[in-house]
């Protein structure tokens, strides 16, 4: 195969991480309103957002360094790169040889500390809590995450995510325990690490409540539009992750445009899916109070745990 051609393709699949994350959280955003009866916003509405941003003029805070000027550049450059790594509809992509789960981790954890540290940089008190919220999720969505990745690590044998892939292609979902519990604790991690409802509620600004909104609340201008643009990428990857890794049907790694395009049509319908399942669900949650946020995420790294046992004992055993 023609290098210029897999080159081509993982610069196709980054873009549509960087701009069809929008996409994907206004139409979240339509769905809840539809089944709510509401009136819905456009799906576009995010992008008109970024754009008032973008334009918008740039007020900081007399008391934060450089490093609250440089984070968001640094957040959204680290952004990219996971997106890259990342198989969106295909597999064997030049950037997916790098797909390591516990390099992605480390990124996503590295954004997070990132974050937290822009937040106590103001020297506000929801800066503060915002970010001693958001470590005290961390401290336990982290071990979870990297229990339920283990338990498809040692399925497929590899810790790269392409080969992870390709080779739960060869499974059935309800006809291994051990993914059916792995998907059921990653979903809980994906909500807190996402920060969607019961975990934290991204439309709200309510500061006795609030966890991501309170660690950017003094962030203006394209900083901020940078932020808001990360954290809707974040969205799409763990999102793409859940329905690639568990739901791997239509994915391909063979580049013909034929192939591809039934994979696009293939993980445009699980998306949809996903959507609609999430709207429905965000819709009849109410938002956890902070303290019983752990037994969820306990929840989930019970989840990994048993998944790699129920592995070693049945499958493996």
């Amino acid at each position: 195969m023609d290098n210029r051609i897999i080159w081509l393709v993982s610069i196709m699949q980054t873009l549509l991480f960087v701009i069809g994350a929008p996409l994907l959280t206004g139409v979240i955003k339509w769905v809840k309103c539809q089944l709510q009866n509401r009136k819905a916003p456009p799906i576009w509405q995010p992008y008109l957002n970024l754009y008032k941003l973008f334009h918008k003029e740039v007020l900081l805070a007399t008391t934060t360094s450089h490093l609250f000027r440089l984070v968001p550049f640094v957040i959204f450059s680290i952004t990219i790169v996971i997106s890259a790594i990342v198989p969106l509809f295909i597999l064997g992509a030049a950037t997916n040889s790098i797909a390591d789960v516990i390099v992605m981790i480390g990124l996503f954890a590295l954004i997070r500390f990132l974050l937290a540290l822009a937040g106590m940089d103001t020297g506000t008190a929801f800066g503060g809590m915002g970010s001693s919220r958001e470590m005290f999720i961390s401290s336990i969505a982290e071990p979870a995450i990297l229990m339920v990745f283990f338990a498809v690590a040692m399925t497929a044998a590899s810790t790269n995510l392409s080969n992870i892939i390709a080779h739960l292609t060869l499974y059935d979902l309800h006809l291994s325990p051990s993914l059916i519990l792995a998907a059921s604790g990653f979903a809980l991690v994906a909500l807190a690490e996402t920060g969607r409802i019961p975990i934290d509620n991204p439309s709200t600004h309510l500061e006795l409540t609030m966890i991501h909104e309170a660690m950017v609340l003094e962030y203006s201008g394209r900083y901020l539009a940078l932020l808001e643009w990360s954290s809707q990428i974040k969205l799409m990857l763990y999102a793409t992750l859940f329905i690639n890794i568990f739901f791997p049907w239509g994915i391909t790694s063979h580049f013909a445009w034929f192939n591809m395009g039934w994979s696009i049509l293939a993980f445009a319908f699980k998306m949809i899916i996903l959507v609609i399942i999430l709207g429905f669900t965000e819709i009849n949650l109410a938002k956890l109070r902070l303290f019983r946020v752990p037994y969820l995420l306990n929840l989930a790294f019970v989840f990994g745990l048993l998944a790699v046992l129920i592995h070693i004992i049945i499958e493996v055993g």
